[in-house]
């Protein structure tokens, strides 16, 4: 049986992260856990998420996840369903681009590729929040503006910056390690592909500095709803 001195930490807010940065056992599984999310795995690892969400999420981060339809369930379901959305429009902004045309040769071939992985970021979290008892988000109609070559990359480096800080920002309320690893696994992938788009753009491939900076929930949704038809 567990002690109340470790239920007190996984419910306070980052309880997590700070017991995976005090525990070495702890530390030791989570970054077992991590490790194993290669590409061969990233599907199954996700889908291993399960066992008890717990209210972790702020009330109003909740909420404003909740407006879009990004926000069914609550604590860990709701953060999940949050980045399933975002994975959604990110999916259907490269269907678009690739069907535009604007892009030939290795960069159509990277283009093509950033999309699959974000629809296999979409299938991944959705069976994360099936097997966290919530049910998944439902997919937004999405509304991109595709004019040009130029623009449309620009476009694309300014929406995986802001996945990256999205995840980033969910990091410390998130009370599963499975799910936390899983987030982060597809936060790193989120940031590649930001910094590949930012030497494609001519643009930092680190615009915040030695330091990522995170986004809430709120931020993000209101950041990510002019692309909502």
């Amino acid at each position: 049986m567990r002690s109340e001195s470790a239920e007190q930490t996984d419910r306070a807010p980052g309880g997590l992260v700070e017991r995976l940065v005090r525990d070495d056992v702890d530390r030791k599984r989570f970054l077992k856990l991590a490790g194993s999310a290669g590409a061969a795995s990233f599907g199954a690892f996700v889908l291993a998420a399960c066992g008890s969400s717990k209210k972790a999420a702020s009330t109003a981060a909740t909420t404003a996840g909740t407006a879009t339809g990004a926000g069914s369930g609550s604590g860990d379901v709701a953060i999940a369903n949050y980045a399933l959305t975002l994975e959604y429009l990110e999916t259907e902004f490269y269907e678009k681009v690739e069907a535009s045309g604007f892009f030939k040769g290795a960069t159509a071939s990277l283009i093509k590729g950033f999309g699959s992985q974000e629809q296999t970021h979409v299938e991944a979290l959705k069976g994360a929040v099936t097997k966290l008892g919530g049910t998944p988000a439902e997919k937004p109609a999405g509304r991109f503006p595709i004019e040009n070559a130029t623009q449309v990359a620009e476009l694309a480096y300014t929406v995986e910056n802001l996945g990256a800080a999205a995840y980033l920002g969910q990091a410390a309320k998130i009370q599963n390690p499975e799910l936390l690893a899983a987030a982060l696994a597809i936060h790193t992938v989120e940031a590649r592909h930001a910094a590949t788009l930012g030497t494609l753009v001519k643009k930092s491939i680190t615009p915040d500095g030695a330091f990522a900076k995170p986004a809430d929930m709120s931020t993000v949704l209101a950041a990510v709803k002019p692309f909502l038809a």
